[in-house]
């Protein structure tokens, strides 16, 4: 059974900075992709970055590419997002993701239907 847990979501302060945590268990494919998404109210879920997990293939939207890092630990099952100078706009629902790299995924590392399993979602709000 597949498992995504996530933490890590609160609120922050204009400016300020927060870490998200994605565990990830139970999946058997051996290169697959965490990504994380976002979801602002009366808006459509865009991805915000991907790691690979065989070779440490990442991507992130341009939105956040100069402020949000995405990184994973193995030994943990771990996937993280780190996030700094966040600002309101960033505020939205947070989730992550999991699906395995199929050929062409890298080309669009932001389809939500590339991937197959997903978190409950974490909130993050960004006070101005």
């Amino acid at each position: 059974e597949v498992q995504l847990v996530e933490s890590g979501g609160g609120l922050v302060q204009a400016g300020g900075s927060l870490t998200l945590s994605c565990e990830a268990s139970g999946f058997s494919v051996n290169d697959y992709a965490v990504g994380w998404f976002r979801q602002a109210p009366g808006k459509e879920r865009e991805g915000v970055a991907s790691i690979s997990s065989s070779d440490g293939t990442s991507w992130s939207a341009n939105s956040v590419r100069d402020r949000f890092t995405i990184s994973r630990d193995d030994a943990k099952n771990t996937v993280y997002l780190e996030m700094t100078s966040l600002k309101a706009e960033d505020t939205a629902v947070y989730y992550c993701a999991v699906g395995p790299i199929r050929p062409g995924f890298w080309a669009r590392p932001d389809n939500i239907a590339a991937y197959d399993y997903w978190g409950q979602g974490t909130q993050v709000t960004v006070s101005s």
